[in-house]
């Protein structure tokens, strides 16, 4: 089974999706992870990623896309995967979807992290990083909404989508996603 996390910036995706995939029993990928762990490896695909982060561009999808279906033919992810981090927009869905088809494979379930604004902006404010004042925060919020509700849409239009209430206590979101991914 293979299992995309979405939600905005705040929502919780980095502590839930390594929940859910060990309550799952799935290898859970978050996309800046895989990236370093690349480059660090020196890998071709590492390789090639490093070069546009250098540069200061954003990996290309296909190289995105390549990172991932090399993920989910290594050893351990047998069972499928948790992702987190990818897709974005609604043009890496779409890749996403065909390179998965290529290998055989699809997206089984995407599961939205509903959150609130007020609450994102709680929660991000509290970081304290320079990044994180109130009014940047709601600014990303609004780029991010501009940009993941065709991702939802996607998803939701293939039947896939579920959305899972991401507020409360980090054990009762958990429980809601194990069940949303079934």
């Amino acid at each position: 089974m293979n299992i995309l996390l979405l939600g905005a910036p705040g929502a919780g995706k980095g502590t839930q999706a390594v929940l859910l995939a060990g309550s799952l029993g799935l290898k859970h990928l978050a996309t800046g992870d895989m990236l370093r762990a690349e480059v660090k490896a020196g890998s071709e695909l590492g390789k090639l990623a490093n070069s546009y982060m250098l540069r200061g561009d954003l990996v290309p999808d296909d190289v995105m896309i390549r990172m991932i279906q090399e993920r989910l033919k290594a050893p351990g992810a047998g069972k499928g995967v948790v992702l987190d981090g990818f897709p974005r927009t609604v043009g890496q869905a779409r890749a996403l979807d065909s390179g998965l088809e290529r290998s055989g494979l699809r997206v089984d379930r995407a599961i939205y992290l509903v959150v609130s604004e007020e609450e994102l902006v709680k929660r991000l404010a509290g970081r304290g990083r320079a990044d994180d004042a109130p009014e940047a925060v709601r600014r990303r919020l609004v780029v991010y909404r501009d940009q993941t509700e065709p991702v939802l849409a996607h998803y939701r239009a293939a039947g896939r989508l579920k959305e899972v209430a991401g507020e409360g206590e980090i054990d009762d979101i958990q429980r809601r996603l194990v069940a949303a991914a079934k």
